[in-house]
């Protein structure tokens, strides 16, 4: 036997590091699309970082700084037509690679620098679900109704499912590509957040909470959520309570 092969044959077995896939829906966001990518593209994880770009159907010129932006590390997916939030994450997730899926809003009320706190319970084996809670760490003050809305619908999700969520509706879900293997998501807007919660939990999962930073926005600074969504969240809620899909 030679030098080489005895070396193999000693050589410990090196487990395949996590590949982290970001799916970052896009509409609308020309003034902030490139500043997210580039601070996305500077955060130290100590994972593979696969970046999903689903630019749902933007009219404002989105898609021509995208086309600028794209190379290796960020794919960058065109819907025709917009179709809303749920939609675009459910393309990100038919074409993201890694066994670790992020969800990243495309304007800068979340922070990339918050993704190894995220991170840090799985990599740990803490958690397969980790939930970053914007009313547990530093953040710009909410505007009353939406802090309401917000704290309301993490309220009704406790109630519904014996959980204790400080945050149901945050947009930086982490999760295990397992815990969602044969899921199938149908909400194409805002409801996509009360949906995969509800599923996730019903499925046993326990979901992680870590604090992040928020700077949140408001409608004449591009935020497009509304009160109208907080209605679909409630129904949502209760609609996949009772259903027998998950």
């Amino acid at each position: 036997m030679n030098d080489s092969s005895a070396a193999d044959e000693y050589r410990p077995a090196v487990k395949d590091p996590h590949t982290l896939s970001v799916i970052l829906p896009v509409f609308n966001e020309r003034r902030t699309i490139a500043e997210i990518i580039r601070r996305m593209r500077a955060v130290s994880v100590p994972v593979l970082v696969d970046i999903v770009v689903v630019d749902d159907g933007s009219i404002d010129g989105s898609d021509k700084v995208l086309a600028a932006l794209a190379d290796s590390t960020v794919r960058v997916v065109t819907h025709e037509k917009n179709q809303g939030k749920g939609a675009a994450i459910r393309t990100g997730l038919a074409h993201a690679s890694g066994d670790l899926i992020l969800i990243q809003d495309a304007d800068l009320e979340y922070d990339p620098d918050d993704w190894p706190r995220l991170l840090d319970p799985i990599l740990k084996g803490k958690a397969s679900v980790v939930y970053g809670s914007r009313f547990t760490g530093e953040r710009k003050n909410m505007m009353p109704l939406h802090w309401i809305g917000n704290r309301f619908l993490s309220l009704v999700t406790n109630v519904l499912y014996s959980s204790t969520l400080s945050d149901m509706e945050t947009c930086y879900k982490l999760f295990s590509r397992t815990a969602i293997e044969g899921m199938t998501i149908v909400s194409n807007r805002f409801d996509f957040e009360p949906e995969i919660t509800a599923k996730l939990l019903r499925r046993g999962y326990r979901i992680y909470e870590v604090p992040i930073s928020y700077a949140g926005r408001e409608a004449d600074e591009g935020k497009k959520i509304t009160w109208r969504d907080g209605f679909a969240a409630l129904r949502a809620l209760v609609k996949f309570r009772f259903t027998k899909s998950y």
